[in-house]
């Protein structure tokens, strides 16, 4: 089953809920209002339209998610190749490497990445 969409501000919203899971709806209406601004009214739209969607599931006051920080990330990264690189990986980590300095030890975890995928 893929992976539902989480627009820019459920993934901020996610993030906290992510952080203090599982917890009441009445409490992520405090966090969000502290590191968000928003209002009680938008907390609870947000948390009504992910759950329609499947990514969190809300039972009596208590929220919970259905998706993984990690799966709404990898559903975004391969979207994002998809759709700007037409699906090419190696057209996506050029354009990356191209715009952002790497240090020694960053290529040192991507060879070892890279060196277990072919171990595979």
């Amino acid at each position: 089953m893929a992976t539902p969409k989480v627009f820019e501000s459920e993934y901020r919203f996610c993030l906290i809920l992510w952080e203090n899971e599982p917890v009441k709806s009445s409490e992520l209406v405090k966090l969000c209002e502290q590191q968000l601004g928003w209002k009680k009214a938008t907390t609870y739209t947000v948390i009504k339209r992910l759950t329609e969607r499947g990514v969190v599931k809300s039972e009596n006051t208590i929220v919970t998610s259905l998706v993984s920080k990690s799966e709404v990330q990898m559903a975004e990264i391969d979207e994002l190749v998809e759709k700007t690189f037409e699906g090419s990986l190696p057209a996506f980590v050029a354009a990356f490497t191209k715009h952002k300095k790497m240090s020694a030890k960053d290529i040192a975890e991507i060879r070892k990445m890279i060196e277990s995928l072919e171990e595979e």
